[in-house]
């Protein structure tokens, strides 16, 4: 069979043949009367081993020994091959991530695609402080890789880091927290309370959606976060892990205050305030009573004042004390109030 014949029977082209010739991989051993090379049946079953071969991934040399050497043992190529390919795979999808990126942040310009791509470039640097500065120095009506930076924000440590991306994702207008939401069931309590943190800078309906998730959230630390945001947003659903920040003392303050707030935005008064007078009741450590009564010094209205009333009572001289002293300084608020 002529090179031609070959050429088009094998799918391999004239000069490449020719080169295989040349590197003595696969040379035809027949003569035509004319003179031409021919290749033999044996000449084509070396020709498709060495395609096969290069299938693998093999290089020419290594095809050549695979085939001529008989102490060149398959095993530890295929090892290298192996790594290799997955080594080249990984490039590939970091490549696919990259361009995905890219392409979400929908860019109109060639000017926009650099400057996602820098951004890109800077987020993997291992300097907090490059990636802080690529993030905050992004103009206000750039494209941005959403994607990317909620990847980011649920793997930054950098707390000043951190805070960039969520203020970043905040200022897309709640693009992004479909992604943020899978991080809320991570099985990493860190992934977890990132993306409790990102998506509490997200003021929308969704969001505060989202975040009413997160108050079943095994981990205390997530709760609490999530309760602080919702009760100054005036969502009732929060009144349980509040109370939980208070009887913990974790945040007591910014709990309280807090229940302050959904009083005055709600008509709930009556009910907070019974369900803090219940955990009173019900507990005999005497920093968790002394907590909820403090608290009440944030909660307005005529049923605190009466819980503080009976409070100042209390035998412990510690809860009457303080009790009093708040009645104290409300009634000499209300006081000034009526002067002015």
């Amino acid at each position: 069979m002529l090179i031609g014949e070959v050429s088009r029977r094998s799918g391999v082209s004239t000069r490449m043949l020719r080169h295989y010739d040349a590197l003595g991989l696969v040379q035809p051993t027949g003569r035509t009367s004319g003179g031409y090379r021919e290749y033999s049946a044996d000449d084509i079953r070396r020709l498709f081993h060495v395609e096969s071969l290069r299938t693998l991934g093999l290089s020419l040399s290594e095809a050549k020994r695979a085939l001529d050497e008989s102490d060149f043992a398959p095993s530890g190529l295929m090892g290298d091959l192996i790594r290799h390919t997955r080594q080249r795979i990984a490039a590939e999808e970091e490549l696919l991530t990259k361009l995905e990126h890219v392409d979400s942040a929908g860019p109109e310009e060639w000017e926009d695609v650099l400057r996602v791509v820098t951004l890109l470039r800077a987020l993997e640097s291992e300097s907090g402080a490059r990636r802080q500065q690529a993030i905050l120095s992004q103009d206000a009506n750039a494209p941005l890789p959403v994607e990317a930076l909620v990847e980011a924000a649920l793997s930054e440590d950098d707390l000043n880091v951190a805070g960039a991306l969520q203020w970043t994702l905040a200022r897309a207008a709640g693009r992004g927290l479909a992604d943020l939401a899978a991080g809320l069931d991570a099985e990493s309590v860190d992934v977890r309370r990132r993306a409790t943190a990102a998506i509490a800078a997200v003021h929308t309906v969704e969001a505060t959606v989202l975040l009413r998730r997160a108050l079943d959230d095994p981990d205390a630390t997530v709760r609490g976060r999530v309760a602080l945001v919702l009760g100054a947003r005036g969502n009732l659903d929060a009144v349980p892990a509040l109370l939980e920040l208070i009887v913990e003392g974790r945040r007591d303050v910014e709990a309280a205050e807090a229940l302050g707030v959904l009083t005055e935005l709600s008509a709930s008064a009556d009910d907070i305030v019974g369900a803090m007078q219940d955990l009173f009741d019900n507990t005999d450590d005497a920093p968790t009573r002394l907590r909820i009564t403090q608290a009440f010094a944030e909660i307005p209205g005529t049923a605190a004042r009466e819980a503080l009333a009976r409070l100042a009572d209390d035998s412990d001289r510690t809860i009457a004390a303080t009790a009093a002293a708040i009645l104290n300084i409300r009634d000499r608020r209300k006081s000034e109030r009526g002067q002015v």
